[in-house]
């Protein structure tokens, strides 16, 4: 491949091939170019002749064979598909049957609305399947009105899909001949140019090459004649020019080289000598250059050194000061925490005081509520000290910091208790104080309170940058125990209301008269005997002050009748529960007592009323309720009956346990009878133990009693 030859004739033959390809190219997209205007014109004749058909036909009132026209140019093959569809793009006729009521795709929709008659489209994603689709408009003409509306000025399209296949067997043809045409001319170039490369460049190159082989083995007594071109002869006499001056410099050379070799000799040892002089003077110039950059990296050393101990001086100090910061932002984070996750003012006081005491180190902490009407000061929290009993209430006096910082208004830092003689030593609570911060705790110009942290467990002082943190937590936890003031008072005055609301419904009845109460009373004491929750108790007990808050609804003539119930009156009677949820729906945070009063009068076996609910289906506080209900029920005197003793009572609890009322709770319930926690006395009897003159009316009364949660109001 490194032979000119070779590379003349690769590049000519590239250049060759290159330019021929391109105008066979170029030929064969104009023939392309030329067939696809010419199908594109047939396209369009075509479908005008096929539209004149399907018109003429129509005309003819022959609508029925169009149809076969339309199969029959699809049967030739020339034709793809052939129809006939509606300005909404639906299929009014078409060569295939099953397209008949179909949509056309939403491309060939918008060329028909694009008002584009013709158009070659890709139907395949390689790009080698095209067909020309033709689309044109048949209007509404004066002959047709007969069958068509006259304001309807198109009646359809007919659409065409002619496939360019048969075209692309004359392109093929025309390709494949432009392709052997252009390798036999570049075959008949390449035959040619090598001919005359041979014969004017080949042949006269390889006598000079050899010539100048002779001429490298030391052959002089050499010469070259060609006279096949004006440049070759030029070539040859430059050669024999070039050889003969060649040969006489040649023998002059080695005459001189002769003499400069003797004269060599004799210089080269002062040369060796004067190099080696030379090499030590420059090595001893670099050993005091590199002593010199020794001194000079040595003191860069030395001043780095000084430099790193500075840095981590100033990176210890910034440390410190980004551990405080981050603690004092993790506290007023968890704090943020804590006065968002409850309302609940206890838990708030708690989490509030934990989270500062833990931050700042504390031994002690508190927060104290300030009461201006009494001018008294209620300890609410006190963690760290166990005061002693019965001081949770302290007057305000001079000599009392939380007095100080509630008068003033402002924060107070003591870092030693001695330095500051106008403030006790021994505070009220019962503790020694060395060292405190007390920040007030307020909203807008009310004061609140103050919290406080008392002794570092570490026996340090407390500093300025932890006054500046406890005002901040001050300032968060003031908003959130306000906020909280304001929820318990809005919850209290909801239930003083709603309570009013049944003391007045009971009042109306003396019968019922404390009913609430008692059945309060009943139901907290078996919640704690369960052991559930304050959050739970709270609810137990809202809810078994509010069960009956759903006889507002009901007709009092009904409520205090003494004959038998009918049946309506039974179905009114079983609405007061889903009326009492009715009335708390609005208010949210009364959501588990509302769920727990409408289904207080629910059985475990689903029985029950208003919704059938089993025990699974049911809160705990629904069944501690019914239990309790139902027993105050049977215990007090109504219009219908008079009491049961405690014994029946008892035994008709006992009876319906697992059917009407939980048994595990019937259990726990009659121990706490037993024991007298709920003010009755009773000894466990069987139903023959039951006093004579109570047994006809028990008998008699059974069924109502038992009832009472079920037909009778309560």
């Amino acid at each position: 491949m490194s032979s000119l030859k070779v590379k003349i004739l690769g590049l000519i033959t590239l250049i060759v091939v290159v330019i021929v390809a391109t105008v066979s190219y170029l030929e064969y997209r104009n023939q392309r170019q030329i067939v696809t205007q010419i199908s594109a014109r047939n396209a369009s004749l075509l479908a005008a002749t096929v539209q004149n058909s399907i018109e003429g036909v129509m005309l003819g009132g022959r609508s029925d064979e169009v149809q076969r026209i339309l199969g029959r140019l699809k049967s030739r093959g020339t034709i793809e598909g052939i129809r006939i569809f509606d300005e909404k793009g639906k299929i009014l006729n078409s060569a295939d049957k099953l397209e008949i009521g179909k949509t056309i795709r939403p491309d060939e929709l918008a060329m028909f609305r694009s008002g584009t008659r013709v158009s070659l489209v890709t139907r395949s994603d390689d790009g080698e399947e095209q067909v020309f689709e033709s689309i044109s408009p048949i209007y509404n003409r004066p002959a047709c009105h007969g069958c068509h509306d006259a304001r309807q000025l198109l009646l359809g399209a007919l659409q065409m899909e002619l496939p360019v296949r048969y075209l692309e067997v004359y392109l093929a043809k025309g390709k494949q001949y432009s392709m052997v045409s252009t390798m036999v001319m570049v075959l008949l170039i390449l035959i040619a140019i090598a001919l005359f490369l041979n014969t004017y460049v080949n042949r006269p190159l390889k006598g000079v090459i050899s010539s100048m082989q002779r001429v490298e083995q030391g052959d002089f007594n050499v010469s070259v004649d060609f006279t096949s071109s004006a440049e070759m002869a030029a070539l040859s006499d430059k050669f024999n020019m070039m050889v003969s001056k060649l040969r006489y410099y040649m023998e002059t050379t080695i005459g001189h080289e002769r003499e400069l070799a003797r004269a060599q000799s004799k210089l080269a040892h002062h040369h060796e000598m004067h190099l080696m002089n030379q090499k030590l003077e420059d090595q001893l110039r670099e050993i005091e250059n590199l002593n010199v950059n020794m001194e000079e990296r040595i003191e860069e050393i030395e001043e780095a050194n000084y430099k790193i101990a500075d840095l981590a001086s100033e990176l210890e100090e910034k440390n410190a000061n980004l551990e405080r910061a981050v603690a004092r932002l993790s506290t007023l984070y968890k704090v943020g925490l804590a006065v968002n996750s409850t309302i609940d003012i206890d838990r708030l006081f708690t989490l509030v005081v934990q989270t500062t005491v833990s931050t700042l180190q504390a031994q002690i902490g508190y927060i104290i509520l300030y009461s201006p009407g009494d001018r008294m000061l209620r300890v609410t929290t006190l963690l760290g000290h166990d005061h002693r009993p019965g001081v949770a209430t302290i007057p305000m006096k001079p000599s009392s910091v939380s007095t100080w910082v509630i008068e003033n208004r402002k924060p107070l830092l003591i870092t030693d208790i001695n330095e500051h003689p106008e403030f006790d030593r021994y505070s009220a609570l019962g503790y020694e104080r060395r060292t405190l911060i007390c920040a007030p705790l307020m909203v807008k110009d009310e004061i609140i309170g103050t919290i406080t942290v008392v002794n570092k467990s570490d026996n340090a002082t407390f500093n300025a940058e932890e006054l500046e943190l406890l005002t901040t937590i001050a300032a968060q936890a003031s908003i959130a125990i306000k906020n909280a003031q304001l929820y318990d008072e809005q919850q209290a005055t909801y239930l003083h209301t709603i309570q009013a609301l049944v003391s007045a419904i009971e009042a109306s009845d003396s019968y019922t008269r404390g009913h609430s109460e008692r059945v309060t009373r009943y139901s907290t004491e078996l919640a704690k005997k369960l052991g559930l929750s304050h959050d739970r108790l709270k609810v137990i007990e809202r809810a078994a002050i509010l069960h009956d808050i759903g006889k507002i609804g009901i007709d009092l003539g009904l409520l205090h009748k003494e004959g038998k119930l009918t049946p309506d009156d039974i179905q009114q009677l079983h609405q007061h529960p889903v009326i009492g949820m009715k009335i708390l729906e609005p208010i949210d945070f009364l959501q588990d007592v509302r769920l727990c009063i409408g289904q207080h009068h629910e059985r475990v076996d689903g029985e029950g009323y208003p919704n059938r609910l089993t025990s699974d289906e049911m809160l705990l506080e629904s069944r501690v309720l019914a239990i309790a209900d139902a027993f105050d029920a049977m215990t007090s005197d109504r219009p219908y009956r008079k009491a049961l003793p405690v014994e029946a009572a008892v035994k008709e609890l006992l009876d319906h346990s697992g059917s009407q009322f939980d048994s595990d709770l019937v259990r726990h319930f009659v121990e706490l009878l037993a024991s007298g926690s709920l003010g009755f006395t009773f000894a466990r009897t069987d139903r023959d133990d039951i006093p004579v003159d109570r047994e006809e009316r028990y008998a008699e009364r059974k069924v109502v009693a038992m009832s009472d949660y079920s037909s009778r109001p309560l």
